[in-house]
Formats: C-alpha cells, structure tokens, sequence
C-alpha cells in the first residue's frame, strides 16, 4: 500500500516534466512521416503518464477554480458548450439516416435502382445500394457517441432516483460531485484504455497492444506501415468500419470532458446554494415547454 502510494505521487509529480517535454519537443510525437513519432503517439495515448498529466491539469483547474469561482463557471460553460455544440450538430445524423432509408427503399423497390452515384463536385463516388443500407449503422453510431455528452447535459438520460429524488439540495450535489469522481471518470478512462488501443489495432500493422511497453513499440516503428480497415461483412457492403473505432474513441473523451463539467457544476452549486441551480444551462426547449432559466 505504501509503495502504490508513493507511486502515484511519483507519477503525479513527474507530470509536469512530462507536459513540459511533450509540447517543447512536438516532432517527437506529432511527426508522423517519422514512423517513431507515430508509435510514441500511440503509447503515451494510453499510458499512464497522458493520465497523471490529466489528472494534474484537472487539480490544477479545480484549484484555480476554487480560488475564483468565475474561473470555474467559465469552464462549465466552456465544457457544456462543446457538448451541445457537437451533440446538437450531429443529432442531424439520425434525420439523415431516415431520409437515406426512405431513398433506398424507394429506389430498390420502386424504381429497380441497383447502384447510387454521388458526384456534387465532379468527382463521382459510385456505390452499390447495399453499401449505403449498411452505412446507416454509422449515422445510428454518430447520434449515440456523439450525443451522448450532449443528452447528459440535458439531463435526458433515464435515471433510478429512489433516494436522490427526496434527498435535500446539497445532498443531492455531493452524490452528483462522488457519482462523477468514481464512476463516470473511472469507467470512461477505462473504455479509454480499451479503446484507444482497439482503434489503432485497425489502422496499423503491427498491431500495437496495451501491454506493449513504449520501447517495444519503437522496435515495431521498424516495421509499421497503415493498413486501415476495409472489410465489409458482405461484398459491396459498407467498408468503412474503422470509423466506428475512431467515433468509440470520441465518445470516452466527450464523456470525460462532461464528467469534468457536472462535477465542477455539481460543486458550485453545492458553494453558492439552490439559487445557482441551473446557472448559465442551455436547455432544448421544445414548444410549449419554455420555462424561465437563470442565467446568472
């Protein structure tokens, strides 16, 4: 216990160092012509150093944030921002995924149409119906990564409250602030782990793993070329399924990013009382729901 303890304060005081080293030396890690580079991108994606030098970023914020409550305010609005900004624009997916359905239909039963050709800006792309049937698994997969921040911050995700719903006000904040530190962080940054390196197994070979140690990695540079995946499940079916590996990998970095905000929300609210509930919120109003919202 001792020693994982002296670790993690290790680890965590080594962070700067590795946050000064990183973006003094960028060729090292953002230089992909450098086979080197691309490899160092992969480990320290997903290794514990990325993670103490985000968890140092984050008592950093926290710390300036509890000595200027303004500070903190603008980065849930920041943070808020992003998510329905990004959710907002691509809940248009699941619209889009209707319409192409509707065509698809319409074209193969009404008028025997075995191929679509797309060609706006003179180049045309030219696919099989059943290439575009099967890409509406990637307009369904845009809405449920990318909205899912989104639909968290406008609270639309189903929840039990059996003891939240009658809990008193800052109650309710400090279950808010400890749901958001151990669960949401902690199962986010382990579909990260997953993720990240799931994603990366589909695009290069050989295939990096998460137990590859970063000098391992760099004896693999020798040998590392793109192979981005292409495989269909049926011949001229949708082959673009590396892009879901790539939207998994948005989704945990849009939760956390949430996380982050509901708890810095979650406590200021706790700070300031119940009259900052809601403070600076953008809510979807639909009809004849409009409600008045405090905006200060």
């Amino acid at each position: 216990m001792f020693s994982l303890i002296v670790s993690f304060f290790t680890n965590l005081g080594q962070s700067p160092y590795h946050l000064v080293y990183a973006l003094s030396h960028p060729s090292l890690w953002l230089d992909w012509t450098d086979k080197q580079a691309l490899m160092r991108f992969i480990y320290y994606g997903g290794s514990h150093e990325f993670l103490f030098v985000m968890l140092m970023l984050l008592l950093i914020l926290t710390g300036v944030g509890i000595w200027q409550r303004p500070i903190m305010w603008a980065m849930v609005r920041i943070l808020e921002f992003i998510g329905n900004w990004i959710g907002r624009f691509f809940a248009y997916a699941g619209l889009l995924m209707v319409v192409q359905q509707v065509v698809i239909v319409a074209l193969q039963r009404i008028f025997r149409v075995a191929e679509i050709s797309v060609g706006p800006f003179g180049y045309t792309f030219t696919k099989d119906l059943s290439w575009y049937a099967e890409e509406l698994k990637l307009y369904n997969a845009l809405v449920v990564c990318l909205c899912c921040g989104y639909t968290f911050i406008q609270g639309g995700h189903v929840r039990v409250d059996i003891f939240y719903a009658k809990a008193a006000f800052r109650t309710k904040k400090i279950i808010d602030m400890m749901g958001s530190l151990l669960f949401m962080l902690p199962s986010m940054l382990m579909v990260w782990l997953f993720a990240w390196f799931f994603m990366w197994r589909h695009l290069i070979v050989p295939k990096p793993s998460a137990s590859d140690t970063l000098d391992r990695l760099l004896l693999k540079a020798r040998a590392v070329r793109w192979n981005v995946e292409t495989i269909g499940f049926s011949p001229n079916g949708f082959d673009g399924y590396f892009l879901f590996k790539v939207l998994l990998v948005a989704f945990t970095g849009l939760v956390i990013l949430q996380a982050i905000a509901f708890f810095f929300r979650s406590f200021l609210e706790f700070r300031e009382g119940p009259d900052s509930e809601g403070r600076f919120a953008d809510p979807d109003i639909l009809g004849n729901q409009a409600t008045e919202i405090p905006s200060s």
